[in-house]
């Protein structure tokens, strides 16, 4: 090879190799509105269960909608980005508006019917953005470095996460009614982060192109699961979500576990939010080298180790640190490598349909898993309900390692 064309083929090694600018604006977005939604998530469950006197029952009915309506509507968010010819930046932004608008109402929500209806619109604005943020990280990046670029996201996502348990634990520590200013300062932060994706995100038009033939239907989107690979990742997504603790349960389960006082509660997600920050990037550029599928897994091993830990009559003073790395550590080998993994099966007409498909399988996985995991801690208990979940997720890990998508893989 000369040297021009060796210093030709370096510049395109570097190029690939770039974060593109989207994926940079998309995580300053992310990075934003996770300082407005976990100020809320931080204090949610003590607010629901301590303030408001919940059981654990209604608390997970309410953390299944939290986490697991968003199901209902990504297929529908998904489908408006590909249908509109590109339009993945409008339609994530009218998710982001809809979350923001839903901060205020809990400020005068007070009973289980209103609270419920707020989450569920809080989540219906999460669906319908999130799908059409992936689409649009994924168009952005070659097949080569998907999985780093998914991995910067969800580092500069996380740095939201880890800001704002902090946040809402200075706001509850300097005023008196606490959770009203939580609920108020989330609202006016949510507002930031819609007004930095309308002035700094592009389009998404001239990513959407892809002249591959597909045509972004609804039954489109649901018919690329007959591709074997992209339907193993779906079923494998769905049944491992189905053993997977919501984040709020699990640090309640920590709390009770050593006694952690109420005032600092809130300051339990930033462990997972660390661990998630420090580990993604580099999880995500593990993945692209060694195979996406294997560091999913991974992830799920972590959870499990998780589960045993808490599980175990060990009282030390390591084990929320442990237990919480582990925790963030999971998300870091799961969330942005599942996108990567499911983007190579999906052609550019349907992308954004097409992740939307595996989210709402997992969204709804999820969801179950809330709402049984609060009726088994009301009726048997936290570890029998935690021994449940754990030999559940072995099950399905050990199910996923057999089946898996062989395109996943490697790229």
């Amino acid at each position: 090879m000369s040297a021009e064309g060796a210093a030709r083929y370096a510049v395109a090694g570097r190029r690939r190799a770039a974060v593109a600018p989207t994926v940079l604006a998309l995580g300053a977005v992310s990075l934003v509105t996770d300082v407005s939604s976990e100020m809320v998530t931080a204090v949610l469950p003590l607010y629901l269960v301590t303030g408001l006197g919940l059981s654990p029952l209604g608390f997970g009915l309410l953390d299944g909608i939290y986490n697991g309506f968003s199901a209902l509507v990504r297929l529908v968010g998904g489908h408006l980005a590909d249908r509109g010819g590109g339009r993945h930046k409008w339609v994530a932004g009218l998710g982001y508006g809809i979350s923001a608008l839903c901060k205020p109402l809990l400020l005068v929500a007070q009973t289980l019917t209103p609270i419920g209806l707020i989450l569920a619109a809080d989540r219906t604005g999460k669906g319908l953005r999130t799908a059409p943020r992936d689409a649009l990280i994924s168009l952005a990046s070659t097949p080569e470095n998907r999985g780093r670029a998914f991995g910067v996201h969800r580092a500069m996502d996380t740095a939201g996460a880890l800001l704002g348990p902090l946040v809402a634990f200075l706001i509850l520590r300097a005023t008196v009614d606490g959770y009203d200013a939580v609920f108020t300062v989330s609202f006016c932060v949510a507002v930031l982060g819609v007004l930095v994706l309308v002035l700094f995100v592009p389009g998404g038009r001239q990513e959407a192109g892809g002249g591959d033939g597909a045509r972004p239907t609804l039954r489109a989107a649901v018919g690329l699961l007959r591709g074997r690979d992209l339907r193993r990742i779906a079923v494998c997504a769905l049944l491992l979500g189905l053993a997977t603790v919501s984040d709020s349960f699990v640090y309640l389960l920590l709390q009770r576990r050593l006694g952690v006082p109420d005032r600092w509660f809130a300051l339990l997600p930033l462990g997972t939010a660390a661990a998630f920050l420090l580990l993604a990037m580099p999880l995500g550029r593990l993945a692209d080298r060694v195979g996406r599928w294997a560091v999913f897994l991974a992830g799920h091993g972590a959870l499990l180790v998780a589960y045993a830990l808490l599980l175990t009559s060990w009282h030390g003073t390591a084990l929320p640190y442990v237990v919480l790395a582990l925790h963030g550590g999971f998300y870091a080998a799961t969330d942005g490598v599942l996108m990567a993994a499911a983007s190579e099966g999906v052609p550019e007409a349907l992308r954004s349909s097409g992740l939307a498909v595996v989210q709402t399988g997992q969204a709804l996985a999820r969801f179950a898993c809330s709402l049984l995991f609060g009726t088994a801690w009301t009726l048997w208990g936290d570890r029998a309900a935690l021994a449940g979940a754990a030999g559940a997720l072995l099950v399905c890990a050990v199910f996923s390692v057999v089946v898996r998508p062989k395109g996943a893989v490697a790229v």
